[in-house]
């Protein structure tokens, strides 16, 4: 069952926006201030940008910050799955055989 909708109401840009979601409101409100942060960051960047083209180039900024996380997030995971694959070589021959077959200590696959 998915959370009930509710109306938060936040400020981007200056302007005012009522947002329904399904998240905490102390996390949409959060979501919105990045995206103000975003926004102002750009336009205090020096030289006059259209709001709407401002709203572009802090979009912008935001993906790359997605992509960089998620790239992360990657590169995390490759590390730990090595790091799984060194530990593993480090246990005994039988133990090695349940955990590459999914076993848990302590299940009819480790026992005799």
């Amino acid at each position: 069952m998915t959370a009930p909708k509710t109306l938060v109401k936040v400020t981007i840009g200056g302007e005012e926006y009522s947002l329904r979601s399904d998240r905490p409101l102390e996390y949409t409100r959060a979501v919105a201030e990045h995206v103000n942060q975003a926004l102002k960051e750009i336009q205090s960047g020096g030289g006059m940008v259209e709001t709407h083209k401002a709203a572009i180039l802090a979009a912008l900024a935001i993906t790359d910050e997605l992509f960089q996380a998620r790239q992360t997030s990657r590169e995390m995971g490759h590390r730990l799955t090595a790091l799984a694959a060194d530990l593993s070589r480090l246990l005994p021959p039988a133990k090695r055989a349940s955990r590459a077959s999914g076993g848990h200590p302590g299940s009819s696959e480790d026992t005799p």
